[in-house]
């Protein structure tokens, strides 16, 4: 069955609403993995090399909320440094949110980078109110591993020659961190997929034709058979489709 809940007005009956919208599973024995991401119209997911020519309030109030919702925040570091990501902040509503959730006050941003590659002086090590945890490849080097542990960061070795993506998640999940918000990008989406590790996607629709030659929301390796997805979902705002897609496992 499709909910449909439209439009996006603000009031505190639909923040309700979009909180049980984007729940977890309730009672979680293992690591969900949920994808979010925003593609124009004809499939690009940015526009001049950023996601944020495509957003909108309303796609930023649901990326907001399923933070909210997480224990962690996982992004591939080419993104975070692109994207100009920081330390999540913390508000009063997410603080109350999260605190009626039984979770942290804000949640950590785990990067995945097989080489250690954020640079020192990123706003993740700067402007953080928690430690990134860093998810990297014993290839990385010992040094650009000691400099990040003494920047602050939680560096975490999963993989040899590059992150081993399921022990990367075994990893998060030993440090109770099983609500796992993936933001992309790309290529980490597609390695998620070819793993076969996605269990939920959040896909924002937003409402322009871009042209261009910007990519797909997901670029990996490819190889892998096909991943089956059961439309869980649709919202309908400011012109903008919200889709949430379950994967359909036996």
């Amino acid at each position: 069955m499709v909910d449909r809940l439209w439009p996006l007005d603000g009031a505190p009956q639909v923040d309700d609403q979009l909180e049980e919208y984007y729940a977890y599973p309730a009672a979680l024995q293992r690591p969900w993995v949920r994808v979010n991401f925003i593609a124009s119209l004809d499939g690009a997911v940015t526009v001049e090399g950023k996601s944020r020519g495509l957003s909108a309030p309303v796609d930023q109030r649901v990326l907001g909320l399923i933070r909210d919702l997480s224990d962690v925040v996982l992004v591939g570091v080419r993104t975070a440094i692109i994207e100009g990501y920081r330390g999540i902040k913390r508000t009063e509503v997410r603080a109350a949110r999260r605190q009626r959730l039984g979770r942290s006050e804000v949640p950590p941003i785990a990067l995945v980078t097989n080489k250690a590659s954020l640079p020192l002086d990123s706003p993740l090590l700067t402007d953080t109110l928690v430690p990134p945890i860093v998810l990297t490849a014993e290839a990385a080097p010992l040094s650009r591993r000691t400099e990040l542990a003494d920047a602050g960061a939680e560096v975490v070795v999963a993989g040899d020659e590059k992150v081993d993506l399921r022990a990367a998640l075994d990893a998060l999940d030993a440090r109770g961190l099983r609500r796992i918000g993936c933001e992309g990008g790309p290529t980490l989406f597609g390695n998620l997929v070819d793993a076969d590790l996605v269990d939920e996607l959040c896909l924002t629709l937003s409402p322009l034709l871009t042209s261009g030659d910007a990519g797909r929301i997901g670029a990996g390796a490819g190889g892998a058979p096909p991943r089956r997805m059961r439309l869980q979902a649709v919202l309908h705002a400011e012109s903008l489709l919200l889709l949430r897609y379950a994967r359909m496992r036996e």
